[in-house]
């Protein structure tokens, strides 16, 4: 033991690193060191074990397209007088001379719901079914019928139909076209009118949660 201590003190004098738990660590290769060290930080974040990911809330939800007719309970003409204020809500205005409120029936004046021709093209593809994309259109307008077909006093059913037209041309010469419904804007309307009657919405509740 003597003869070990003696030892260690000439290396100590000589001015030699200790090896090992006396001596220094001479000869520890140092890349391999920084490579252990970077594998303990990947393996020891904390966020990769505790990450979550979003698989869809926030995101808006769709539903199927509403029954069209829509059967809906009370009398008759209090359903066409919140049919009409659904309207006036949305900016449509009824016509009153081609309507026949005691036959159930509700028609109202042309709306022009796009004008310019970037923004008319884009609008009416999601109310109509564009056969010609080549068609420069340069504005849409929607004309809805409503019918209040009454089956047995207390319920209704309720028929939407929406005429959609679209105007191209340009210079001197343009015309308004008949164009095929996709359906949505008697949806939409329909959506409203349910709300309104039955003060439930159809549309499916968005989950903002995080």
């Amino acid at each position: 033991m003597k003869t070990l201590g003696y030892i260690v003190l000439l290396l100590g004098m000589a001015g030699l690193p200790l090896v090992g738990g006396v001596l220094g660590q001479k000869g520890v290769d140092t890349q391999t060191e920084k490579i252990k060290q970077d594998i303990n930080k990947t393996t020891s974040r904390s966020t990769d074990a505790t990450r979550s990911f979003d698989w869809g809330k926030g995101k808006t939800k769709v539903r199927e397209p509403l029954p069209n007719p829509y059967k809906l309970s009370g009398r008759r003409d209090v359903l066409i007088s919140t049919i009409v204020d659904v309207l006036k809500d949305r900016k449509l205005i009824v016509d009153e001379a081609a309507s026949r409120f005691k036959d159930g029936i509700i028609i109202t004046q042309p709306y022009v719901f796009a004008k310019g021709a970037v923004i008319a093209q884009s609008e009416l593809s999601r109310y109509a079914l564009l056969q010609n994309s080549d068609t420069s259109w340069t504005r849409g307008q929607l004309t809805f019928t409503i019918e209040v077909q009454s089956i047995d006093g207390v319920k209704n059913n309720v028929y939407i139909n929406a005429r959609v037209e679209g105007r191209s041309g340009s210079g001197l010469i343009s015309e308004w076209t008949s164009l095929q419904s996709s359906g949505l804007a008697e949806d939409d309307l329909m959506s409203k009118i349910i709300e309104a009657v039955t003060g439930v919405s159809p549309e499916p509740t968005q989950d903002t949660a995080n």
